[in-house]
């Protein structure tokens, strides 16, 4: 019973410092709204991406946030001074940092991440068989929407740690695809053809990029040529171009009278086969 009326003093006695830490924390909490306001309108007027802006705000209110803390935790504690605060949170980030590696692993790769220059948001891009559009890219995870409108959650450290291919860090992107004719046909004039084809096309990019028609090899069929050209860096745009090109290409080599060939089989017998026609049978068989 003593050790209770000793606790309920005590808990009185804290009475005046706990109504003071909390309006300490109250006045936290509207500093750091209003200081998050300022600061998204101050970084706005800058050069920086959305996503770095966002970033600076949210180390802005942690910092705040550990000010407001530590100044309530001295006034309901006064023999906790500075020192023990950052002593006791040393030794406390060792036991975090242990429990929530993930968690921190994958904070300290998001801001790396968010300095980069190379990936923004609207990009596409393309990591351990996941391709997608960079929709956000926050602290902890990176929101990528596949062409097929799947929203995928990626960790930070899945993008940080492993190779990231960026498909629209240039504007233009060079695709391929590879047109048979048949071995009759004169290749040279094959090639000419098929040149101005896809220069015709209106998503190919022929000014400043070279379109280039090369033979490639002598297929079972054809001879193959690897027909490479420039268009746009979306997927869309590929595949609306290769659409096109193909489409060209196959009107232009009809036009032209080149033959392009279906697979042809040679068979070989290295005995002789008796042949017996159809109607040579049923006569016999009538006599």
């Amino acid at each position: 019973m003593a050790q209770v009326n000793a606790i309920a003093r005590g808990t009185i006695a804290l009475l005046p410092q706990l109504a003071v830490a909390i309006v300490v924390l109250v006045v936290t909490a509207l500093f750091v709204a209003l200081a998050s306001r300022l600061a998204a309108r101050m970084l706005a007027r800058t050069r920086l991406r959305p996503s770095l802006q966002s970033l600076f705000v949210t180390l802005i209110s942690i910092g705040l946030w550990a000010l407001g803390i530590s100044i309530a935790l001295v006034i309901v504690f006064p023999t906790l001074t500075p020192a023990g605060i950052l002593a006791g949170l040393g030794l406390g980030s060792v036991a975090i940092g242990f429990a929530f590696k993930d968690i921190f692993e994958n904070f300290l790769a998001g801001i790396i991440i968010l300095f980069r220059k190379e990936m923004r948001i609207g990009d596409f891009i393309e990591c351990e068989g996941l391709e997608g559009k960079v929709e956000a890219i926050a602290i902890r995870e990176s929101h990528i929407r596949q062409t097929d409108g799947q929203l995928v959650i990626v960790p930070n450290s899945v993008l940080f740690k492993n190779p990231l291919t960026i498909r629209t860090d240039l504007d233009q992107r060079r695709t391929t695809v590879i047109c048979g004719v048949a071995y009759d046909e004169d290749v040279d004039q094959a090639r000419e053809v098929i040149t101005k084809a896809v220069k015709s096309c209106d998503t190919v990019i022929s000014d400043a990029r070279p379109v280039q028609v090369f033979a490639q090899e002598f297929a079972d069929s054809s001879i193959n040529f690897e027909v490479t050209w420039w268009t746009g860096s979306k997927p869309v745009d590929l595949r609306r171009s290769r659409d096109q090109v193909v489409a060209a290409v196959k009107r232009a080599l009809d036009e032209a009278g080149i033959e392009i060939p279906f697979p042809y089989r040679t068979l070989t017998f290295k005995e002789p086969l008796a042949l017996n026609r159809a109607g040579a049978s049923d006569t016999a068989d009538d006599s």
